[in-house]
């Protein structure tokens, strides 16, 4: 894809098309246009998009769009990774990058990166449901309890927590099995990083001040 592309002539560095692949630039503080947007040359990139209903996050989708469609073709055909998932139906915070490390980093277990949700409930929200959720339930098909931290209920029907472990559909199940059922749920922070005010389906880099508050040391050499 990016061949095809400088080969079209969309590739410019200082409103000078370079068309030839196969020519060699010094990538240090490269700056350069696409089809006459400005771009920066970046070793890797870390990604926060808030990811709106209705999309996948595989890069092979099977019965909706992918978070991919969401991103310009540049950071798309670079290979971005969601640093894990969010059901189709769960909106918010998620991460995406070119950087393998960084993306292991975010999904091991063994880091338990916290990550804070927000949900609406069907049923009004109960202490005792709150209490479950702090003590620990148990799934189906799990053998230990999971518990949830700094749990509380905004409202009537809202219930505001944060998970360590990322089991499959986690947090639905923990409300479900605390008596409860999920209408609706959003990713707002994960480790250190909140969402912040980006709206629903935008994306934007990661500052490098940002991936400190996140368990993870980038590169010297990264931009």
């Amino acid at each position: 894809m990016c061949r095809k592309l400088i080969q079209t002539g969309a590739f410019a560095i200082e409103g000078v098309v370079h068309d030839n692949p196969r020519e060699t630039v010094d990538p240090l503080g490269l700056q350069f246009t696409l089809d006459g947007e400005p771009w920066e040359y970046r070793e890797h990139v870390y990604v926060l998009l808030n990811k709106p209903e209705g999309f996948e996050c595989s890069t092979s989708p099977t019965h909706h769009e992918g978070v991919h469609s969401l991103l310009p073709l540049p950071l798309a055909v670079r290979g971005v990774q969601p640093a894990g998932r969010l059901d189709q139906d769960t909106t918010g915070m998620l991460l995406l990058s070119d950087d393998g490390p960084f993306l292991h980093a975010m999904m091991s277990p063994r880091r338990h990166v916290p990550k804070r949700y927000v949900a609406t409930t069907k049923h009004p929200v109960t202490e005792e449901m709150l209490q479950a959720l702090r003590e620990g339930v148990l799934l189906r098909d799990e053998t230990e309890r999971l518990a949830a931290t700094d749990v509380m209920s905004p409202s009537s029907h809202e219930i505001d927590l944060t998970i360590t472990q990322g089991k499959y559909h986690q947090v639905k199940r923990m409300v479900a099995a605390a008596g409860n059922r999920v209408e609706t749920l959003v990713r707002i922070a994960i480790g250190g990083l909140p969402m912040g005010n980006l709206a629903l389906g935008e994306w934007r880099y990661l500052s490098p001040e940002e991936l400190l508050s996140l368990p993870y040391e980038a590169p010297a050499s990264g931009k």
